[in-house]
């Protein structure tokens, strides 16, 4: 479900699921968990660049079908295993990741997104948050990060509204760093990890740990696996995750 290229020290991944929109599910989660470790492993990868198949999806969000019947505890259990394996995994890498984001970037698509350490977009990419619409809140570091990224205001709006935004407004609120048309996408992340190639493999290992250091604590992400696993099982969920498979809008 990926596939890599490595070349003058980038390592290349592309999530390779174009026909489900390159969503997330456990398989592909594990895949993600022994690329990224095998890419810390190796001492010829200096950079990463993650991008999805095709030009309609980065990653299109969750398999929603894997998670519409679970309860709180295999809530608890969906958001804990994704975090440690992937989403924490990847902010923590000590290499950069940067996000080629190549089209639509929703859910857990966006959460990926923002683990890496940097993000750049193609003009016609949508970027959101729309847990909410399924009766769920974000639950792989969506309510810490993006307050991070774009403030407690903005990330408030997006999260309690689900609304998507475009490349341009992801631009302006600081969630991206550049955004091109998408026949631009790779070569603009070439030329990034050209720039981050020069420098030393150290220093931008402790670069990254220094400024993960500044403004994360453990208490807001164990709050997050709690809040949304609580979720899970509830009325507003099963009709949520329902309407959802059914392609209605949820009558909450």
């Amino acid at each position: 479900m990926t596939l890599v290229e490595i070349q003058d020290g980038i390592a290349w991944l592309k999530i390779n699921r174009e026909e489900k929109l390159n969503a997330l599910n456990k398989a592909l989660l594990s895949e993600l968990n022994e690329r990224f470790a095998a890419f810390k492993a190796d001492p010829n990868v200096k950079v990463i660049v993650l991008t999805g198949s095709g030009s309609k999806a980065f990653v299109a969000g969750a398999d929603i079908t894997e998670f519409s019947s679970f309860n709180k505890l295999e809530g608890r259990e969906l958001s804990q295993h994704g975090n440690e394996k992937v989403f924490n995994f990847i902010e923590k890498i000590g290499k950069p990741v940067i996000a080629a984001i190549n089209g639509y970037a929703l859910g857990g698509g966006l959460e990926l997104a923002m683990s890496c350490q940097i993000r750049i977009a193609a003009t016609h990419a949508k970027m959101g948050l729309p847990e909410v619409s399924l009766g769920i809140i974000p639950g792989y570091g969506g309510t810490q990060r993006l307050p991070q990224l774009i403030g407690k205001g903005n990330a408030m709006e997006m999260i309690l509204t689900g609304n998507m935004i475009d490349a341009k407004r992801a631009l302006e609120l600081g969630l991206v760093t550049h955004v091109v048309d998408g026949e631009e996408l790779l070569s603009k992340a070439a030329s990034i990890a050209g720039n981050l190639l020069k420098n030393s493999p150290n220093a931008l290992n402790n670069a990254i740990a220094a400024v993960n250091a500044a403004d994360q604590t453990t208490a807001g992400f164990n709050l997050e696996m709690d809040q949304f696993s609580n979720c899970f099982g509830t009325e507003e969920f099963k009709e949520g995750v329902q309407a959802f498979l059914e392609k209605r809008k949820p009558n909450f």
